[in-house]
C-alpha cells in the first residue's frame, strides 16, 4: 500500500517479481507496475515514488524487508554509485535466465512471427575483466561518498573514474575496476597519483578550465595495450606525465595523446598523435590479425565476439561460392573474418574512416576477395549500386541499437537474398526488423549470446531464410 511522508509517496512491502526491459526490477502494487533499481526478485522492499505516469510509476528502495535468495554479494566496493555492473547483486546463472527471457519476449511481443526452439543464451568465459577499452574522465570536482561528505577532514575533490549516472559533470573516482584486466588499475592509478603530486590541473567541465580531460586504456587478446591521454591545452607538463607513462609502463606498446579544447571529449575529428610505439595494437582472430587505431571500432569483448562471429558463420553455411553483403561492417571484422570461406565479400558502412581501417585489415592480411564501400546505408544500399554491384547470396547485418532503417528493410526485401544473418545488440529493435521482414523471411535459428556480464544488455543473431 501507499503512504504520503511530507510530499513524497512510499510504497510499502513491495514484492519484487521480476526484471523487466533496460535492466529493471518490476512489481505490482494496486494494480499498477512499478519499476524500481538496485533489487533483485524475490526482495521485499519499501520504495520511494521518483516518477508516476498513468500505466507505470518509478521508485527507489529505501528499506529492505528481506533479501531474495536469488542475490549474489557485489565484487566491487563502487557498485550503487556507478553506472557500470549494476546487476552484481544478481548471480550469473540468474542473468543469463533474464536475458534469455528477454529475447524470447521480445520476439513474441513486437516480431509476433512464426518461431522455432530458442537456443538456450551462450554464456560469457570470463564474468568479470572481460572488457578491452575503457574511458576515464578526469574532473577537479569529483564526487563525494557519504564517509567523506561526514567526515571533517580536508579532501582532495580531483578524480579519475566514471560519470556518475544521470550527472554530466560528476565524475566517481575508481580505485579499482572489474571491467579490465591488469595493468589497466595500475596504470589509472598510476597516471592519477602522478598527476595529482606534480599539481597538473584536473579539467573543470563546467568551467572549462585545467589540463587533464580524459584516459582511454586498450589492450588485445596478443596482450598488447594502447593508452591515449586527452589534455585540453598543449603544455610543457603533458610530456612530463607521457615520459613517466612511457617508463612506469613497458606493456604499453602504443601511447598516444590529443589536444581537445572542445567542448566535449570526442575525438573523432582531431588529430591524435603518437608519444610512443605503434599508431595502432593488433587484435587476432583465427590468424586473421586486425589493426584497431584510438578511433577504430572493435568489439569491446573479443573473447565472446570470437564466439559471436562464427555463430554468424555457422548460420550463414557458406561454400566458397556466395557473395556475401557485411552491412555496418564497421571496420570490416566481420566481412575479413568470412571472407576465407566465400567467394566475394562486401562490406559497407557510414564511417568513411572505419571503411579505411576494413581496406587494411583485408591488405595486411592478405585478403583480397573485400570490397568496402562508405555511406549512409539507406542511400548506399540502392538500386544503382545493385545494378553495378553482384547479387548477394548472404546478407550479414549487425545495425545500432536503432536498429535499421525502414528504406534499408524494404531493400532487403527487394533483393531477395536466400538468408540473411541479423546479429544484434538490441533484441527490441531487431523484432520489429524481423516482423517487417516477415513476409518474405522465416525465422529459423535463433541464438542470445552473452558479451557483457553483470549488466542488462544481450546480444542476439537470427538465420533468416527466404521463404519459398
Amino acid at each position: 500500500m501507499g503512504k504520503f511522508r511530507g510530499k513524497q509517496k512510499i510504497l510499502e512491502q513491495v514484492l519484487i517479481e521480476g526484471i523487466a526491459a533496460e535492466g529493471k526490477c518490476i512489481a505490482r502494487v494496486d494494480d499498477q507496475v512499478v519499476f524500481i533499481e538496485k533489487v533483485a526478485p524475490g526482495d521485499v522492499v519499501d520504495v520511494r515514488v521518483t516518477r508516476k505516469k498513468s500505466s507505470f510509476m518509478e521508485a527507489t528502495p529505501i528499506k529492505f524487508h528481506s533479501y531474495s535468495k536469488d542475490r549474489a554479494e557485489p565484487f566491487c566496493e563502487h557498485f550503487g554509485t556507478c553506472g557500470g555492473c549494476k546487476w552484481q547483486h544478481i548471480p550469473y546463472n540468474i542473468q543469463l535466465k533474464y536475458k534469455h527471457q528477454q529475447v524470447v519476449d521480445n520476439l513474441e511481443r513486437i516480431a509476433k512471427v512464426e518461431l522455432p526452439e530458442i537456443t538456450p543464451i551462450l554464456a560469457s568465459e570470463n564474468v568479470q575483466f572481460y572488457r578491452n577499452k575503457l574511458e576515464y574522465t578526469f574532473s577537479n570536482w569529483r564526487w563525494l561518498t557519504r564517509e567523506e561528505i561526514d567526515t571533517s577532514e580536508e579532501i582532495d575533490r580531483r578524480g579519475l573514474g566514471f560519470h556518475v549516472p544521470g550527472s554530466f559533470d560528476k565524475i566517481l573516482d575508481i580505485k579499482k575496476c572489474f571491467l579490465q584486466p591488469d595493468p589497466s588499475n595500475k596504470i589509472r592509478n598510476g597516471v592519477k597519483d602522478y598527476c595529482r603530486e606534480h599539481d597538473i590541473p584536473f579539467y573543470d567541465i563546467s568551467k572549462k578550465t585545467g589540463s587533464l580531460r580524459n584516459l582511454i586504456i586498450r589492450n588485445s587478446v596478443l596482450n598488447e595495450w594502447m593508452v591515449v591521454v586527452q589534455f585540453a591545452l598543449d603544455q610543457e607538463h603533458n610530456f612530463g606525465l607521457l615520459e613517466y607513462m612511457k617508463t612506469s609502463f613497458p606493456e604499453i606498446t602504443s601511447l598516444q595523446y590529443v589536444i581537445n579544447n572542445k567542448a566535449n571529449e570526442t575525438f573523432h575529428d582531431l588529430e591524435v598523435k603518437v608519444y610512443h610505439g605503434q599508431a595502432y595494437m593488433t587484435e587476432e582472430m583465427e590468424g586473421i590479425q586486425f589493426r584497431v587505431g584510438p578511433k577504430s571500432f572493435y568489439q569491446t569483448n573479443a573473447i565472446q565476439a570470437y564466439e559471436l562471429y562464427k555463430i554468424a558463420r555457422s548460420y550463414a553455411g557458406l561454400t566458397g561460392n556466395e557473395v556475401v553483403y557485411d552491412l555496418y561492417t564497421g571496420t570490416g571484422t566481420i566481412a575479413n573474418f568470412l571472407a576465407k570461406d566465400a567467394k566475394k565479400v562486401i562490406g559497407l558502412e557510414y564511417v568513411e574512416a572505419a571503411i579505411e581501417d576494413a581496406k587494411v585489415n583485408s591488405e595486411i592480411n592478405g585478403i583480397e576477395n573485400t570490397e568496402f564501400y562508405a555511406g549512409d546505408m539507406k542511400d548506399l544500399l540502392n538500386d544503382e549500386f545493385m545494378a553495378t554491384h553482384d547479387r548477394p547470396d548472404i546478407i550479414i547485418t549487425d545495425p545500432p541499437r536503432a536498429g535499421m532503417h525502414q528504406d534499408v528493410v524494404n531493400m532487403l526485401l527487394k533483393i531477395e537474398a536466400d538468408k540473411i544473418v541479423y546479429v544484434s545488440c538490441n533484441p527490441a529493435t531487431q523484432s520489429r526488423d524481423i516482423a517487417l521482414l516477415d513476409p518474405k523471411y522465416k525465422v529459423t535459428r535463433v541464438q542470445p549470446v552473452d558479451m557483457f556480464p553483470q549488466t542488462h544488455h544481450v546480444e542476439n543473431v537470427i538465420l533468416l531464410e527466404l521463404r519459398n
